[in-house]
């Protein structure tokens, strides 16, 4: 008989194996069991506890309150049969690699283009800028195998409730993500774990007749009688390639500029939409450790947050919060300023960060073009680099820039940024409203996670790429104005993280192969 059992509490400070404790609250002895969901309940810190749900399978009777019989899941998910020209998929993000490896699998022999290059290649050139400012335009943080996400926290947090999520935690911990993304009730991969599962997940595609473009850009697409002929471009000798197909899905990401004018210029329907700007800050990982779990912070792992509130209007939120992570430089084009968080799987670095964003609005930018937020954008982050005219970021301290002043050095927080500071003011490189925006929002958040308001925190700009300034418009059946065109993912405006971005790319793939 198998049972869940749920509401299981334990003590982070309790070494019993989760073998005994089950034995012990059940009164079973021949058993098997498996983790459902694990969280942690901190909400009174003088006795913070895990909160456990397992699935126990055992020919013992359970009498436990927690316990009742286990119904089953009757989810499954469906390959059916692909026939006819293989579909193009336009960039190897979550959306596409999830799109891809259903497609895959269903027989489509998928051809995947990606601008950016293998994950291991990538790999080097984000080191290259990181170490020696080389920036490789069409290989960074923001493209390449795997996405942006691949540099990141690797979180796996969504509101959105589907029973497909499942399975995409499943396919990510298959192809090398560990265990507990399965049951954490924040899970994260790490960087250095999703770079194994972004490769592991090409190489499936390959064996099942998947084909890669590498260093390859999607330039356009025309409409024949009976296919589409796409347009990509080999970013090195820039010879052109032709493929047709009858299926394109554009996983864009949100910082393919020039595709995007591309797009538009294939009259696509596109509209305006909101995103966010700020800076990332920069704690030490112990503050907020403690902050967040008193004493007892040293056998819990590293602390997490999410903040939020409400200043003249608009939203001013933390974001992509990366507990023990690096603050990285995460520019896409020449001589522009953009950072980014990232952690490795054990978050055991100096410094927590995340960043710390202020809602803007169509209105704020709108000049009469669909892509005005894209360029807003753009403009702020070139003045970042025109403050120093090299990659040092705009910087400064919380304590400072609270009173109106610019500090002269770090203090006790030193950063992890890697190309060095411009201590500034902010008003410099980023609109007004953010600078007022993010005054208040430390001020509130302080009275939230006491210790945020910490004199040495250091504020690093700019951060500008939170969402897509557009959304690539598709009616029901997830196809644009453009025949045959389905755009899919967070570049497209349908999507705000790893997770939801892969929902998003497979519900496409799967709808388009039940329709073949």
């Amino acid at each position: 008989m198998k049972y869940i059992v749920d509401n299981i509490k334990v003590s982070p400070l309790d070494k019993t194996s989760l073998n005994n404790i089950i034995s012990q609250r059940l009164n079973i002895k021949n058993f098997k069991f498996k983790i459902i969901s694990k969280s942690i309940d901190a909400r009174d810190k003088s006795s913070i506890l895990y909160i456990y749900k397992f699935l126990v399978d055992t020919n013992e009777r359970v009498t436990h309150k927690n316990a009742k019989k286990y119904e089953g899941s009757d989810y499954k998910i469906n390959y059916p049969k692909w026939n006819g020209l293989s579909p193009v998929i336009v960039g190897f993000g979550p959306a596409g690699m999830l799109a891809s490896l259903y497609l895959a699998r269903c027989g489509a022999n998928p051809i995947i283009v990606e601008r950016g290059k293998k994950v291991e290649d990538r790999k080097k050139d984000v080191l290259d800028f990181i170490n020696d400012k080389k920036l490789n335009p069409n290989s960074n943080i923001q493209f390449g195998e795997g996405g942006a996400g691949t540099f990141s926290d690797g979180k796996l947090v969504t509101n959105v409730k589907d029973p497909l999520i499942k399975f995409i935690l499943e396919e990510f911990h298959k192809h090398g993500a560990k265990e507990d993304i399965l049951y954490e009730s924040k899970p994260h991969i790490g960087t250095d774990y999703l770079e194994i599962v972004v490769k592991n997940i090409r190489e499936e595609i390959i064996k099942l007749g998947g084909k890669f473009y590498f260093s390859h850009t999607f330039i356009n697409s025309t409409n024949k009688n009976d296919y589409i002929e796409v347009k990509i471009e080999n970013n090195e000798t820039k010879e052109n390639v032709y493929i047709n197909t009858k299926h394109i899905l554009l996983g864009l990401g949100h910082s393919a500029r020039d595709t995007f004018k591309n797009l538009y210029d294939m009259k696509m329907n596109m509209e305006q939409k909101s995103f966010s700007m700020g800076v990332r800050v920069e704690h030490p990982q112990k503050l907020i450790n403690e902050s967040q779990y008193g004493k007892i912070h040293y056998a819990l792992p590293a602390a997490y947050y999410k903040l939020n509130t409400k200043v003249n209007g608009r939203g001013v939120y933390s974001f992509c919060m990366c507990p023990g992570g690096y603050v990285m430089a995460s520019a896409s084009e020449d001589k522009t300023i953009l950072t980014n968080g990232m952690s490795n799987n054990a978050r055991d670095a100096e410094n927590s960060n995340s960043a710390l964003l202020v809602d803007v609005n169509p209105s704020d930018y709108d000049n009469g073009h669909v892509l005005d937020g894209m360029y807003y954008q753009e403009k702020y982050e070139k003045l970042a680099y025109s403050l120093s005219n090299d990659y040092r970021a705009p910087a400064n301290l919380f304590k400072e820039f609270l009173e109106g002043k610019v500090a002269v050095s770090e203090r006790s927080v030193k950063t992890s940024y890697p190309h060095g500071l411009n201590f500034c003011d902010f008003n410099k490189c980023l609109p007004n409203f953010v600078v007022e925006g993010l005054k208040q929002g430390i001020i509130d958040f302080d009275k939230k996670l006491k210790g945020f308001n910490h004199d040495d925190a250091i504020m690093i700009g700019v951060e500008t790429r939170s969402s897509s300034p557009v959304r690539l418009l598709r009616d029901e059946n997830r196809e644009s104005n453009l025949k045959g065109i389905y755009p899919i993912g967070e570049g497209a405006g349908y999507a705000g993280g790893i997770t939801s971005a892969a929902l998003d790319g497979l519900k496409t793939a799967i709808l388009i192969a039940s329709k073949k």
